[in-house]
């Protein structure tokens, strides 16, 4: 089980301006119109990412289990939350799980990266995953025309078993494509937003195909949504951490850094981004007022950035509230050598775990922030596996969708998004966007860049 130590996120006599017990208990009003809130919302099918744990997998696995035995490679094409779970499962797993085959994640339209992927799969034993649910995303649609033209010229008599398009149920373009061209498909939910997605079809096809656990997954998933049933917060990390957030918040704390001492864990630090920035950075709140709120998500990499972000952290404006991830028992470790026993310098070294010293340098920064006056707090790993991993996501999907209760706001909308995408599709000549191209050729021509 994970575990949650939030020691440092309460006043104590070493970080004495961090919040009271008792602000925690005068909470207990709006903590309780949250929570039924959420109730409400589940009873309304609207938070189904709450019962993705009961999910029935057979589908997948069935096709995991027909796939030629040549096919060691998945290709998944696809942008925000149709790739950041992918990639922090994958990179979570792939050495601490020893996974068998390989993901591979193109999730911008940079040509040079995708020159790069290009350079790295063997086509030949690779099979592509598109992952869009509405078939409109300009990035993702542009990767899918090239790889699907390449694919198709290079494997004209069997190009069909290596496309699979994972996107809505019934709705879109791409429901017709996999019915002409009799692709495999999976199904993005209508009732899971992208960036809660990663524990539906979205994430599991690509996780079962490398060899992930993912029975394993959910049941961690089921295991965390159950511990974060109860309302009182203290027997609920998510509604206690996405509070003590909150409070913070308001206290003028913008900034949530979240820090990994392990490199396993990184891409985990890229998911939380979008969850917490895309679901919390609102302008209008419920009732349709400007209130502009939202914390920053920033992340960083311990022990890498203890040499270049932590003296901000410690000495910098104190704007920020801290969340290690850390990992007990790692499946892979070094004793380092006592190459100079005579050499007080290295000495000290000799003979301790690579891992003892990964964790003495984290709880050495707790120690720096927590005298720096810095609320900080820990979650730690047993271990790095399917299990924890699936806690670890609902644990933060539940906290992020509290937290947007709190703030009063929707966490499930993304109007910002939408309005860039808008932008993109007059610029890329799409039908139906001339007055936002007319819009725009007046922003080019009052800044001089027509």
């Amino acid at each position: 089980m994970l575990k949650f130590a939030y020691h440092n996120l309460l006043a104590s006599t070493l970080i004495p301006s961090a919040i009271p017990l008792e602000k925690l208990k005068e909470s207990a009003e709006i903590v309780k119109v949250a929570h039924q809130e959420i109730l409400s919302d589940r009873r309304a099918d609207i938070l189904g990412f709450y019962n993705l744990p009961e999910l029935d997998t057979n589908h997948i696995t069935d096709f995991i289990a027909k796939q030629d035995d040549k096919f060691d490679t998945m290709l998944v094409l696809g942008i925000g939350g149709s790739a950041l779970g992918n990639k922090a499962l994958y990179s979570a797993l792939k050495t601490e799980g020893e996974l068998k085959k390989k993901l591979f994640v193109y999730d911008n339209v940079d040509p040079v990266f995708l020159h790069e992927t290009l350079g790295s799969v063997n086509l030949d034993t690779t099979i592509i995953n598109i992952i869009t649910k509405s078939g409109t995303t300009a990035e993702t649609m542009a990767g899918y025309m090239i790889l699907v033209d390449i694919i198709k010229q290079k494997f004209p008599s069997d190009y069909q078993k290596r496309i699979v398009i994972t996107t809505d149920r019934e709705k879109g373009f791409l429901r017709q494509v996999i019915a002409s061209e009799g692709y495999a498909s999976f199904v993005v939910p209508d009732n899971v937003g992208g960036r809660f997605s990663v524990l539906t079809d979205v994430g599991l096809v690509s996780s079962a195909f490398v060899g992930m656990d993912i029975a394993a997954l959910l049941q961690g998933a089921a295991s965390m949504r159950n511990r974060c049933q109860n309302p009182d917060i203290w027997d609920n990390p998510a509604y206690l951490n996405a509070l003590i957030h909150f409070l913070y918040y308001r206290m003028g704390k913008n900034i949530s850094v979240m820090m990994p001492y392990s490199n396993a864990l990184y891409d985990f630090a890229d998911w939380y981004r979008q969850l917490w920035a895309e679901s919390l950075g609102k302008r209008k709140d419920n009732s349709g007022r400007d209130i502009f709120v939202g914390q920053t998500p920033v992340k960083a990499l311990g022990t890498t950035d203890q040499h270049s972000q932590v003296q901000l952290y410690t000495e910098g404006p104190n704007d920020k509230v801290f969340t290690f991830l850390t990992v007990e028992n790692f499946k892979h470790d070094y004793t380092i050598p006592n190459l100079h026993p005579d050499r007080e310098e290295v000495s000290y070294l000799g003979g301790r775990k690579l891992s003892e010293l990964l964790n003495a340098e984290r709880f050495a920064t707790e120690i720096a922030l927590s005298q720096a006056k810095r609320p900080n707090a820990n979650i730690v790993f047993p271990v790095i596996d399917e299990f924890h991993l699936g806690e670890f996501i609902m644990l933060y999907e539940i906290q992020t969708v509290f937290a947007g209760k709190l703030l009063q706001i929707n966490p499930l909308d993304q109007p910002g998004v939408e309005a860039g995408k808008i932008a993109t599709y007059a610029l890329m000549g799409k039908a139906g966007f001339d007055k936002e191209r007319s819009d725009i050729e007046q922003y080019k021509k009052e800044r001089g860049l027509s």
